[in-house]
């Protein structure tokens, strides 16, 4: 039960957190141009500073060798838990413009913007490395995968690029460039000098509460009174919040993972709807409003179900 408690404690920090940025949205503190900044300074600064600190403060060169099974056990379970979405998706008959988004939306976390404030409130700093992980695998599906749905989903012709555009999109990205440059750093057994590990701690230090006001002023742009269950969203709750926790749970168990490497993992899983399926509806042409609506109720279901999820995992 404690568990329990400490998750409900964690989640009910992070719902505050969140409450500032729909505040900030209300009074007109944050708009547009503000969001987007926080979105750029997180991928692309705090991130990459926070896996630094998380990696070489709590890895080391042994633990290089099991992170290919780790990161094949995340890939197993994401794959499934497309696979399911589609399957849904199909039974529920969605029209053209939903079927891609409910199978992302259901299919894929939202492993930055929430995961990390989930996962450090819940485990502490030492669960980052698993963090990372678990996203590298996660963030390729979802770029190749996940981007190939949203597209087919929306009335815009997407722009066909090649593997090695692809690969740009993907493994260019800041946070896995810093993940890379880590392993590196741990592989050869060298540190960063102590004033660039100082600097990169207060940064990432950031990285938590502005992810979750930004979170929380979608919730606001949304609005809270348009948050409706529209067809097929009840089901890709269940999927995305109680169904992929489990798939992740068995990949896991299969691949012999266990301890806080498993926790992290199955809870990595069980987030909310990744930011970037509104993002893309919208620029695809797909049910932008459709993608908005189901982020938003993901996020509020999972301050009820991780709470739970943690009672189960003990």
């Amino acid at each position: 039960m404690a568990g329990f408690f400490n998750a409900l404690s964690a989640c009910f920090v992070l719902l505050m957190i969140m409450s500032v940025g729909y505040l900030m949205g209300r009074l007109g503190w944050m708009t547009q141009r503000e969001k987007s900044f926080v979105s750029k300074y997180i991928v692309n600064i705090a991130v990459p500073c926070n896996c630094v600190v998380g990696l070489l403060d709590n890895l080391d060169r042994e633990g290089i060798v099991q992170a290919a099974g780790m990161m094949a056990a995340g890939v197993a379970s994401v794959i499934l838990t497309v696979l399911v979405s589609a399957t849904v998706a199909t039974l529920l008959r969605l029209p053209h413009e939903r079927w891609g988004v409910f199978v992302a939306m259901a299919g894929f976390s939202n492993t930055l913007f929430i995961g990390i404030p989930v996962c450090t409130q819940l485990f502490g700093d030492v669960s980052m490395p698993y963090i990372m992980l678990y996203y590298i695998g996660h963030t390729s599906l979802m770029q190749s995968i996940g981007m190939m749905l949203l597209e087919r989903a929306g009335s815009k012709a997407g722009q066909k690029g090649s593997f090695l555009q692809f690969c740009k999109d993907v493994f260019l990205k800041p946070p896995i460039l810093s993940v890379a440059f880590s392993i590196v750093l741990l592989a050869l057994g060298w540190k960063l000098p102590p004033v660039l590990m100082r600097f990169a701690d207060y940064i990432s230090g950031s990285v938590s509460p502005l992810a979750l006001i930004y979170c929380g002023f979608i919730v606001y742009e949304v609005g809270l009174k348009n948050l409706r269950f529209a067809q097929g969203l009840p089901a890709m709750l269940a999927v995305r919040l109680v169904v992929a926790p489990v798939i992740s749970l068995a990949c896991c168990s299969l691949f012999g993972m266990e301890g806080l490497a498993l926790q992290v993992f199955v809870v990595e899983s069980a987030l909310p709807v990744v930011s970037q399926v509104t993002v893309a509806a919208g620029a695809y042409g797909a049910d932008e409003k459709y993608a908005a609506t189901g982020a938003c109720l993901s996020i509020m279901g999972s301050f009820v179900t991780i709470p739970i999820l943690m009672l189960v995992l003990g």
